[in-house]
């Protein structure tokens, strides 16, 4: 007996692709329930139509051979359980999900699945300052510069001005400590982001404290450095930045500069013209993965995991 093979049936021999494709549609804005509860399918089915979907779009857009990549890891589920996502800078979409960890084995992987050839045509690598990323990048790509992701380097120095916050709050005593209490994401925000409360308060805590002031007018002022096209101006900028911390007695903001001082030149190479990428993507990408995973209540999948990332920014078919 032989079976005859249409190719306008979907994998599920019940369906057409045509159908499958406006299932794989539906679910890039809905859940999966809210879809099988629309079209009166069952949980399962909609979940293989979308998974399809998304294999379809994949094989569209074909082997990537980047330029400029993102490195960065998502947690996946409790418990210090990581995976790597690699994007292409370039085309501004994620290529790669994989990994048991973010261990250095667990990036080679990435490298060996990308090949030789592709390899060395990879100028540029943004990463956060996890070394294991940047030694098999080094290994795999030698001809790659490496830039260190602003905003990781901005989350330290949040967390270094995080730390002198708790330290005020526990020098002082009595009605001092009203106007530190609760504000830790109003010392952290941008000001033009604050609210017009979170602005008064913001303005009567630097007012009451003269340490938390000067911490805080260095945090804003510190994320001039990338605006820096010579890398002899950057460096300038920075001498200046960390010759204000004397005598200001912020021994978090001393670790911090000594932080940037061992990763200075993956900093600095972002002052060539041809290492300008738009650094917020890999972070943005990073969002959208947390609502992807809020919004199903956590992926136990993680075939369909990867599928999702790797096709959350390709257009629909």
């Amino acid at each position: 007996m032989k079976r005859e093979r249409l190719e306008w049936l979907a994998d599920n021999p019940f369906y057409t692709k045509r159908f499958a494709f406006f299932v794989g549609r539906r679910c890039r804005v809905s859940t999966i329930k809210d879809v099988a509860e629309e079209l009166h399918l069952d949980w399962d089915s909609v979940k293989t139509l979308e998974k399809q979907y998304m294999g379809a779009q994949l094989r569209r857009v074909g082997t990537p051979a980047p330029r400029a990549i993102g490195i960065d890891e998502i947690s996946i589920r409790k418990g210090h359980t990581y995976r790597i996502v690699v994007s292409d800078l370039d085309r501004m979409r994620p290529i790669w999900f994989g990994g048991k960890d973010r261990s250095e084995a667990s990036m080679d992987e990435f490298f060996a699945w990308l090949g030789p050839k592709k390899c060395r045509r990879i100028q540029l690598a943004v990463m956060d300052m996890w070394k294991p990323f940047r030694n098999s990048t080094k290994r795999h790509a030698l001809q790659a510069n490496i830039l260190f992701d602003k905003f990781h380097i901005m989350r330290h120095l949040g967390d270094a001005l995080d730390t002198v916050r708790k330290r005020e709050y526990a020098r002082v005593s009595g009605n001092d400590r009203r106007f530190i209490k609760g504000q830790k994401y109003t010392l952290l925000s941008h000001r033009e982001n604050l609210t017009l409360d979170g602005r008064r308060a913001l303005k009567q805590l630097l007012a009451a404290n003269k340490r938390l002031n000067t911490a805080y007018l260095l945090k804003e002022s510190f994320g001039q450095l990338w605006d820096y096209r010579r890398e002899g101006w950057a460096r300038r900028f920075f001498e200046n930045w960390r010759a204000a911390l004397k005598w200001q007695r912020l021994k978090p903001y001393e670790e911090f500069a000594k932080l940037i001082e061992r990763h200075w030149d993956g900093i600095a190479a972002y002052c060539r013209a041809e290492n300008k990428v738009a650094l917020g993507f890999v972070e943005g990408l990073n969002n959208k993965v947390r609502v992807l995973q809020r919004r199903a209540y956590g992926l136990r999948d993680e075939e369909y995991l990867r599928l999702k990332i790797l096709t959350c920014m390709l257009p629909a078919l």
